[in-house]
């Protein structure tokens, strides 16, 4: 595992400084500045995509609409940023990896549109760098036994990895649970998951985003530090490591750099 640090951004940085409305300009001299202030281990990630890919506001829409893949389109304007991105940075030593696209929602977003558009992406990557890891995020709202559809491409291709997201505190049959019955969903059903999808011949594996955050009643610090050294053991087993969401954040439970500060993590 590496300290690699997901950096998100959104699809109008290639349109940077005057992107379209509403969104505002900055965002490619902030990636600039990320890139000169780290000189290790940067992962650029698509967090949002022309149309959006989950019909939430960090994938760039205020409406609810979930648009992207529909066409060909958006998923040409989708690989131009990726190529974009990928040729501004591809030469810089603290490129480690580009992630695709982030939290694409099953099942509007389906199948074939990932593939079809991952496939291309990956080839856009590709073009520009040879070492960059492809970093290809599961869909949201699969079974168990859909979290490896990506493997018939992935394993086809050199340096891809497989981005899964893993937020107890939004798994509603955990919400009324006590502490102990949340730790052990980690340790038993989260970690099966995982190991279903860490294999040793195929992608490497990448807990993208977690947090020790949950809705337990009445958690007490020990609880929480119990939580987040249960999560730190199972996602330790991702070939490709974890990354903490988010480093700052006004919720101090979501802030990664607040948690090791005040001894929870």
């Amino acid at each position: 595992m590496t300290d690699s640090k997901p950096i998100p951004v959104g699809w109008w940085i290639a349109s940077d400084p005057t992107p379209p409305p509403p969104f505002v300009g900055g965002s490619l001299h902030a990636l600039d500045n990320a890139f000169t202030w780290a000189r290790k281990y940067n992962i650029i990630d698509l967090h949002a995509v022309p149309g959006s890919q989950n019909g939430w506001e960090h994938s760039g829409t205020r409406d609810g609409s979930r648009d992207w893949g529909k066409t060909d389109q958006s998923i040409q304007e989708t690989v131009a940023v990726i190529e974009f991105l990928t040729a501004r940075y591809a030469n810089h030593p603290s490129l480690y990896g580009v992630e695709l696209l982030n939290e694409p929602l099953a099942p509007i977003t389906t199948l074939e549109m990932v593939t079809k558009y991952y496939r291309v992406g990956y080839e856009a990557v590709r073009k520009h760098s040879k070492t960059a890891d492809v970093i290809m995020s599961n869909r949201l709202g699969l079974g168990s036994d859909e979290s490896r559809e990506l493997f018939p491409l992935a394993t086809g291709l050199n340096g891809t990895v497989i981005d899964l997201h893993y937020y107890i505190v939004y798994n509603d049959m955990l919400a009324n649970e006590t502490a102990q019955q949340n730790i052990n969903f980690v340790t038993k059903n989260l970690s099966a998951q995982l190991g279903r999808v860490t294999t040793s011949n195929g992608p490497l594996t990448f807990v993208g985003e977690w947090v020790a955050e949950w809705r337990v009643k009445g958690a007490t610090k020990k609880d929480y530090r119990r939580m987040a050294k249960a999560q730190l053991k199972v996602f330790g087993g991702a070939t490709f490591g974890w990354a903490y969401w988010t480093l700052k954040n006004v919720e101090n439970h979501w802030s990664l750099q607040w948690m090791i500060n005040n001894g929870y993590i």
